[in-house]
């Protein structure tokens, strides 16, 4: 299993931090570059433990992931339950922990596993290449939107 860790401090505290990373529709939009289309499935209209949400990526690929985790403000964390064929695996994990001054360091977490077993130990390079550079974006992309007010009023800050 491959593991891919990204982490940045933000001016903001853990439960706004939390909030931002779970908001929805346009506001995730504006923040989030992996992001091109996502809704919830199954008739939920929130995140919780449970859930699964629908999640077109920008290069078009299509995951539907399932909440494993929902802890506000501290974790959550979301399995693959359907995508890429490439993937045998994927999950992502968001931990948020305060920092002096009200801050909070925000980390985010892939780990993935490709198939076929054969072509595994290649495609799990490049994926480790591909997804460093998407997840460092990812959480660039949420800083900014830590720091945009349009973002963090409608994350309710």
């Amino acid at each position: 299993m491959r593991r891919i860790e990204s982490s940045v401090v933000v001016d903001v505290d853990p439960a706004i931090a939390f909030a931002v990373s779970q908001t929805t529709g346009d506001v995730r939009l504006r923040w989030d570059p992996f992001i091109h289309e996502q809704h919830f499935l199954d008739g939920a209209s929130a995140p919780a433990k449970g859930v699964r949400t629908e999640t077109r990526h920008r290069s078009r690929l299509h995951m539907v992931s399932e909440y494993v985790s929902f802890n506000p403000p501290t974790n959550v964390g979301m399995k693959m339950v359907e995508g890429p064929w490439f993937f045998e695996s994927f999950a992502g994990g968001w931990r948020f922990a305060p920092e002096p001054g009200g801050r909070c360091r925000a980390t985010w977490r892939y780990s993935f596993r490709c198939r076929p077993q054969w072509l595994a130990p290649v495609a799990e390079r490049i994926g480790t290449v591909v997804l460093r550079r998407d997840i460092d974006r990812r959480i660039a992309g949420f800083a900014r939107g830590c720091a945009d007010p349009v973002v963090v009023a409608a994350a309710g800050g």
